[in-house]
């Protein structure tokens, strides 16, 4: 084997420019089954993530925003990411936006609306896409596909939900031919009730479930305290009116509304079921109904090196699977070693996970099944404690993941983002962190290979 390294710096010497390229590194070169992914910062075709703001998150109804305009909203995060990093508006190839609850044209022409409010010119398109729950993170899969197609070289994922104006409602005319089909009519099961059938299913105890909203509320809490997600959300100031008086007052809103520090198991367990007389999924153990946005700056590296702009993480790899409907949260158990496999990585190689909280059952069922370490797994807290805005919920933990990854430099290189989607799906996203910089660490040895020279072997 030593061999064949020393031959690879000798052609390497042969090869090398003038002037040192970020291109070429001693990895592309590797030899054996670990080079058939590259996983090194020094290919400026990368996708890179370069900035990634949100709101707070705030209960829907009662909260900080209850008297916001969705628009407004989605105004103010993609204001914030043109202003930190000084990019062009006129520059921008596209803006995606995923959001869930509202009417598809209506919501759409509201992001166009939010569009102009930042200062976007009328060149610049905008498209919303809906893919429940991960529809914050697809519209980052899709942005970051579409750059690396070479579509356009700057692209906009954002992430969208009011749940004060647009709340969570049955399908209002049913096809009577989903009567015939079993999956297709657990489709329209209420999301508490799949999550009741995980818990069954998959022997999810309420005490689990009660014990994984606690640790939620005490790890958010903890992680507002230190000022983690400062470096995540952008403060808005907006108005909120006294629901008895009617009288206006503006405020700013730069902190989460529904953590609750003092969240404690004996209070929990005195919550009754929500979905289910004799079920475990309860008002506590369950996400929160919330409002906010996200928004997320993507270009290829060789374009973030040219501006001078700091990369905060690189997007490797997506996926989206489908599972039992009845059961929809086990997604992220399906859909994660699908993305970590496509990254040419192993679970055991991804340092921090962001799966979403859309129930306590799921969420402690797809720990259980992955075999995660529960100390890698939303150290900052989840949407049981931070809320859940569907559509941007994507789009937050990119933010709280790559920020996360950032503070921990060489101890965190690669993590996962993941959530369940109501019908029966998963999908997950894998990310290395932005200033991670080596050449031949991730060779692994390789025991045979025949496509090695003999003197390799």
């Amino acid at each position: 084997m030593e061999k064949a390294f020393n031959r690879q710096k000798v052609l390497l010497a042969h090869l090398q420019p003038t002037s040192p390229s970020p291109l070429l590194s001693a990895s592309i070169c590797a030899a054996g089954d670990s080079a058939a992914y590259h996983r090194t910062a020094a290919f400026g075709d990368d996708i890179v993530i370069v900035a990634a703001y949100r709101t707070a998150i705030c209960k829907a109804r009662r909260g900080g925003f209850k008297d916001t305009f969705p628009d407004d909203l989605l105004g103010f995060v993609l204001k914030a990411v043109v202003e930190k990093t000084n990019v062009n508006p006129s520059e921008v190839g596209d803006i995606v936006v995923g959001t869930v609850l509202a009417p598809g044209s209506e919501r759409a022409i509201e992001c166009r609306m939010a569009a102009f409010y930042a200062g976007f010119p009328d060149t610049v398109p905008l498209r919303t896409v809906n893919r429940q729950c991960s529809s914050g993170l697809q519209a980052v899969a899709d942005v970051a596909a579409s750059i690396k197609a070479g579509y356009y070289d700057i692209g906009i994922a954002a992430g969208l939900e009011c749940m004060t104006v647009n709340g969570i409602r049955n399908v209002p005319k049913v096809n009577p031919r989903v009567e015939a089909f079993q999956q297709a009519r657990d489709c329209l099961l209420p999301m508490g009730l799949t999550s009741e059938n995980v818990a069954q299913r998959y022997g999810v105890t309420r005490q689990e479930q009660d014990q994984a909203a606690v640790d939620s509320h005490r790890k958010a809490a903890a992680a507002r305290a230190s000022g983690k997600f400062k470096d995540e959300i952008i403060p808005v100031t907006t108005k909120i009116v006294d629901p008895e008086t009617g009288i206006q007052k503006v405020i700013t809103i730069s902190e989460d509304d529904g953590i609750r520090p003092n969240s404690n198991l004996a209070e929990l367990s005195r919550l009754k079921p929500a979905f289910k007389k004799d079920g475990s999924t309860t008002a506590g153990n369950a996400s929160q109904v919330s409002d906010g946005a996200g928004a997320v700056l993507l270009m290829k590296r060789s374009l973030a090196a040219q501006k001078g702009l700091p990369i905060l993480g690189v997007f490797r790899s997506f996926a989206a699977v489908g599972v039992d409907p009845a059961v929809m949260g086990v997604g992220p158990a399906a859909a994660i070693p699908v993305a970590v496999q496509a990254a040419g990585l192993e679970l055991n190689d991804i340092d921090l996970f962001e799966i979403n909280e859309a129930f306590a059952s799921q969420y402690v069922y797809c720990i259980k099944k992955l075999e995660l370490d529960p100390e890698k797994v939303n150290v900052n807290g989840g949407a049981i404690a931070l809320g859940h805005p569907l559509g941007a919920t994507g789009a937050r933990c990119v933010g709280t993941l790559l920020n996360e990854m950032k503070r921990r430099g060489k101890d965190s290189r690669f993590g996962v983002i993941s959530m369940c989607i109501g019908s029966g799906m998963g999908a997950a996203a894998v990310f290395e962190r932005g200033d991670c910089v080596d050449t031949l660490c991730n060779v692994r040895k390789v025991e045979s290979n025949d496509l090695l020279s003999k003197d390799a072997r």
